[in-house]
């Protein structure tokens, strides 16, 4: 399943409407399908990382708040719902394949970058349809990720 989790939809509620701070980064982390993403997933240990090596980092990509990295900001009308885009998200396979074992990526998730990664809270996620993985030398690339906001 892909879409905001509770405590995204928590977070967004008290950053924008009680002013409390956000984070100053974000992370996009690449998980396994051995534990699907749920609205009820609070924390990034309640998910299995792809394995870490080969152009990946432990936690995924920093991507700053602010404009540059949620690139496209929509107000749609025609749909009747807001979205915002995140900037397209890169990882090149080095010295072997990414990841480095097992099935490959299924998910990505959007966290916060607080302390260690097991207790990053997580926001949203994406659904890749299927495990992903690339040869050393490919790129693994995540183009126009979608926020979206609807009401129901």
């Amino acid at each position: 399943m892909a879409g905001w989790t509770n405590k995204g939809k928590y977070k967004l509620l008290d950053w924008g409407l009680r002013n409390t701070a956000p984070p100053t980064n974000f992370q996009v982390a690449l998980v396994t399908v051995a534990a699907s993403v749920l609205p009820d997933t609070n924390t990034f240990s309640e998910l299995t990382e792809i394995v870490v090596g080969n152009g990946y980092a432990a936690g995924g990509t920093v991507i700053a708040a602010g404009s540059v990295s949620f690139d496209v900001l929509t107000e749609d009308d025609t749909n009747d719902r807001g979205l915002i885009q995140i900037k397209d998200l890169v990882w090149t396979a080095s010295a072997g394949a990414l990841p480095a074992s097992g099935s490959g990526a299924r998910y990505a998730v959007l966290t916060d970058d607080a302390g260690s990664a097991g207790v990053r809270e997580v926001y949203f996620s994406w659904d890749l349809t299927s495990d992903r993985s690339v040869s050393s030398g490919q790129t693994l690339t995540l183009q126009n990720c979608e926020l979206r906001i609807n009401e129901a």
